[in-house]
C-alpha cells in the first residue's frame, strides 16, 4: 500500500464504523443537462487525476490509489418543480448511505439534480479520502471538463499519498511538546461542560436542513467581525453558541458542568505545506470553545472572548492537541464496547455542535476559474464528535448553511427553530450596520 492514513483520517474510520462519516458538496451548472457527457466528463476527470482503483486496508490505516478506467455510477433526478427540496432530501438520503468498509471501493458517488434549464451536480464522498479544499478544487474541474467537454480535462494527476502528522510535529515542535504538556486542560475544560442530550437514544440517522443567508446579510456580517475584532468564524461560533443555549435549560452556578461548547474544524493544509491544486487528501483537526454564557452577555462580548481563546489556540498551534487525543484514543477504542464507543464522545468531549467553514471563492480562482463560482452548498455528517454540526460555505458573496443533526438529539421541529434563530440573528446584523460597498 502506497499511503498511510495520517491521525484524523483513522478517527473518521472508527466514526463510520459506527454510522456512515460521509460529506456532500452541491454545485449549480446553469446548463441543460446532457447525462451522458456528465458521466464521460466525471470518468475522465478522475482518471486523469488518479482517483481511480482506491483500495483500503482500514485494520493498517493504509490505502492506495490504482489508477486506471473506472465507470463511476451517475444517478439522475428530475427535480424540475422543486430542485432545492429534492437535493435537500437527496442530501439527507446521502449523508445515511454507507461506502464499502473495506478492499477495493469507488470512494465517491454522484447525483444530477435536472432543472430543465440548468442542473445540480452532488458528490457525496467517504470523507475520510478528502477535506472540502480537496473536493472544490475537484468540482471545478469536473465542471469545467462538463462545459468544454474532453478539451478542459486535467492531464496532471494529483499527489495522492501525503505525509501524516509526523510531519506536522516535525516542522513545529515546540507546538506538538506545548500540546502535549496542556492536554489536560482540555479534560478539564471538558469536565466543566454540559453534555449534550439525546433523548432518541443511540440511533445516529443525520437529518438535514439549510438555508441560505444573502449577499447583504453575509457582507453585514463580515463587516460585524471586522469592527469587533474577530474572524468571521469566532462570529459564528458565537451565534450558534446564543442560538443553542435555550436548549440546554438552566445552569446553576453551583453546578460543575455549567459551561455550554461547540467545535470548529480546522484545515492544516498550511502547516503541512501543501497546495489544494497539487495534492488531494485531508489535513484536519479541531478545536472545541466552551463558555459559561453569563445571563446578559452580548453577542460582541461573546465573540470577543471566544476570539481571544481561537487566536490563542492558533498562535500556539494547540490544535495539534485534538491529533494527540485522536492518538490515544485510537490505542484504547479496540478495547470499548459497542455501546461505549457510541457514547465516548459525548462523554469525554462534550460540545453541543460544530462549524466547519469553507470559502469557495480562492479555491476557485487557485484551480483556474473565473469569479464569482457558482451556487455551492455542502453538508458533512454529524458523526459521535457533535450532534448538530454546521457547515458554512461562502461563494460569491453569498453564504449557504448546511445543517446536519442527529435525530436521536434533535427533532426537524428543534433543528428548524435553531436555523429561524440563526437567521434572526444574522438579519440584526445587518440592521445594525451601514451599508457596504
Amino acid at each position: 500500500m502506497k499511503g498511510r492514513l495520517n491521525l484524523f483520517q483513522a478517527a473518521m474510520l472508527r466514526w463510520r464504523a459506527l454510522h456512515p462519516y460521509n460529506a456532500v458538496h452541491a454545485l449549480r451548472i446553469d446548463r441543460p443537462l446532457d447525462a451522458a457527457r456528465l458521466s464521460a466528463a466525471i470518468d475522465g476527470v478522475l482518471e486523469a487525476l488518479g482517483l481511480t482503483g482506491l483500495t483500503l486496508d482500514a485494520k493498517r490505516g493504509r490505502f492506495e490509489y490504482a489508477g486506471g478506467d473506472e465507470h463511476i455510477p451517475l444517478a439522475v433526478v428530475r427535480g424540475n418543480e422543486a430542485p432545492l427540496e429534492f437535493l435537500r432530501r437527496e442530501i439527507e438520503r446521502e449523508l445515511n448511505a454507507p461506502f464499502p468498509s473495506n478492499g477495493r471501493f469507488v470512494p465517491f458517488r454522484f447525483v444530477a439534480i435536472d432543472a430543465a434549464t440548468w442542473f445540480i451536480l452532488m458528490l457525496t464522498y467517504d470523507h475520510f479520502i478528502a477535506a472540502a479544499d480537496s473536493i472544490v478544487v475537484l468540482m471545478h474541474r469536473l465542471a469545467t471538463a462538463y462545459e468544454g467537454w474532453n478539451s478542459n480535462r486535467p492531464r496532471t494527476p494529483l499527489r495522492l499519498y501525503p505525509a501524516t502528522a509526523r510531519r506536522l510535529f516535525r516542522r513545529y515542535p515546540g507546538a506538538a511538546v506545548r500540546s502535549l504538556r496542556r492536554i489536560g486542560d482540555v479534560a478539564a475544560n471538558a469536565r466543566r461542560s454540559l453534555r449534550a442530550r439525546y433523548p432518541g437514544g443511540a440511533e445516529p440517522h443525520n437529518g438535514f436542513a439549510c438555508h441560505r443567508v444573502e449577499a447583504q446579510e453575509f457582507a453585514a456580517l463580515v463587516h460585524t467581525a471586522k469592527a469587533w475584532g474577530v474572524t468571521v468564524n469566532d462570529l459564528l461560533m458565537a451565534i450558534l453558541l446564543q442560538t443553542l443555549e435555550p436548549l440546554a435549560g438552566e445552569r446553576p452556578a453551583t453546578e460543575r458542568r455549567r459551561e455550554l461548547a461547540v467545535a470548529s474544524i480546522v484545515n492544516l493544509r498550511r502547516d503541512f505545506g501543501y497546495a489544494a491544486t497539487t495534492t488531494f487528501g485531508q489535513f484536519l483537526s479541531s478545536f472545541r470553545i466552551a463558555h459559561s454564557l453569563p445571563p446578559g452577555i452580548d453577542l460582541e462580548q461573546l465573540a470577543r472572548d471566544i476570539h481571544t481563546e481561537t487566536a490563542r489556540i492558533k498562535g500556539e498551534k494547540l490544535y495539534m492537541q485534538t491529533l494527540i487525543a485522536i492518538g490515544a484514543i485510537g490505542a484504547v477504542w479496540r478495547f470499548l464496547s459497542s455501546a461505549q464507543r457510541q457514547a465516548f464522545h459525548a462523554k469525554h468531549y462534550p460540545t453541543w455542535g460544530a462549524v466547519t467553514m469553507v470559502n469557495v471563492d480562492p479555491l476557485w480562482e487557485e484551480a483556474g476559474g473565473t469569479l464569482p463560482p457558482p451556487e455551492y452548498l455542502r453538508a458533512v455528517s454529524t458523526g459521535p464528535l457533535a450532534p448538530l454540526v454546521v457547515a458554512v460555505t461562502t461563494s460569491g458573496g453569498v453564504l449557504q448553511a448546511g445543517i446536519s443533526y442527529r435525530t436521536a438529539a434533535f427533532t426537524r421541529e428543534v433543528v428548524d427553530t435553531i436555523a429561524s434563530g440563526l437567521m434572526e440573528r444574522f438579519r440584526s446584523l445587518g440592521a445594525r450596520c451601514r451599508p457596504i460597498g
